[in-house]
């Protein structure tokens, strides 16, 4: 409690600073639109979007759970500095989430799912205490909405390239929807008594609902919750029923409790193997395809396609 107190005293401090002017609010002129975001599949789409227009700086990298993240002092010093904050929304930077609200107040923040109507939204499990479920980007279609907010926000802030950032939203979207066919032929491919992914937590809604899959986490939606014994065994019992080849371990969560499941697994009798790493909350390396938005859900699409079809580990 003493280190939770004194943490958010320095982020305080570093959000007051020191007679710190208030942010403008004023078209950016003659310069790059500084944008600060939070996970990295985000900052990947601001960058796409905003092309040469913008300087980009991400707060998270591969690996990093967002449910889970505490801001630095620097990371609010970041957020500070920039023209324009773009977030998840949803509750998915469930620690910053007062932090935003602060922020707002002096400079323009924006959760990009804001547009999306909340009729399209999954709501949580009765009896939790958690709201719309996060993750969005795993509906392409869903995700096309957020990237067109990205552009409104950019353009509100540099009306002059409009016309560029119009441009850049364009030639994305159309990427979206190549990537959206793709992997809907893969799942096609699935057999229907295979269709059930089981991963560590319950961020794959969105993808079984657009893509004809059940789905099934040992955890809820937010990783913040640890998991039970109960959650463990329910999963297990799901997995002896359906006789389901693979389930997946998560590049941004712990894989010990889908080592627990296995083992619960077989103590029913059934075999079941990791059939991949899938990026959930976080894309890949730098660098690399899986780094992207559009790399993370491809090679997760692979994945769970091979997994399910029975087909050996890499």
């Amino acid at each position: 409690m003493l280190r939770r107190c004194l943490t958010w005293l320095l982020l305080a401090v570093a959000l007051a600073g020191c007679a710190a002017p208030a942010a403008s609010r004023a078209p950016v002129v003659d310069r790059p639109v500084k944008v600060t975001t939070t996970t990295n599949f985000i900052t990947d789409a601001v960058a796409r979007i905003g092309g040469d227009r913008v300087v980009v700086t991400g707060l998270m990298g591969p690996g990093v759970d967002p449910h889970l993240f505490r801001a630095s002092a620097r990371d609010v010093a970041t957020l500070r500095d920039a023209d324009l904050i773009l977030y998840g929304g949803l509750q998915l930077e469930g620690r910053m989430g007062e932090l935003f609200g602060e922020l707002a107040e002096r400079q323009p923040t924006l959760a990009i799912t804001d547009d999306i109507p909340r009729s399209e939204l999954l709501a949580p499990a009765p009896g939790t205490n958690e709201e719309y479920d996060p993750h969005v980007w795993f509906d392409v279609g869903l995700w096309g909405r957020a990237c067109r907010t990205i552009a409104a926000a950019l353009t509100e802030r540099d009306p002059a390239h409009a016309a560029d950032y119009q441009r850049n939203l364009d030639a994305y979207l159309a990427e979206l929807d190549a990537l959206d066919r793709e992997i809907k032929g893969l799942m096609a491919t699935v057999s229907p008594e295979r269709r059930l992914l089981v991963t560590s937590h319950d961020a794959f809604e969105y993808f079984g609902r657009r893509y004809g899959l059940d789905v099934a986490g040992i955890q809820g939606i937010s990783t913040a919750a640890e998991a039970t014994t109960a959650d463990v065994e329910r999963v297990a019992a799901l997995i002896a029923e359906h006789r389901v080849p693979a389930v997946f371990v998560e590049s941004s969560v712990p894989r010990q409790t889908i080592d627990a499941l296995i083992a619960s697994a077989a103590r029913r009798g059934a075999e079941v193997r990791v059939g991949g790493e899938l990026f959930t909350d976080a894309a890949g390396q730098p660098g690399t395809p899986e780094g992207t938005y559009i790399g993370m859900l491809r090679a997760n699409a692979h994945w769970i396609a091979a997994g399910l079809n029975g087909e050996p580990e890499g």
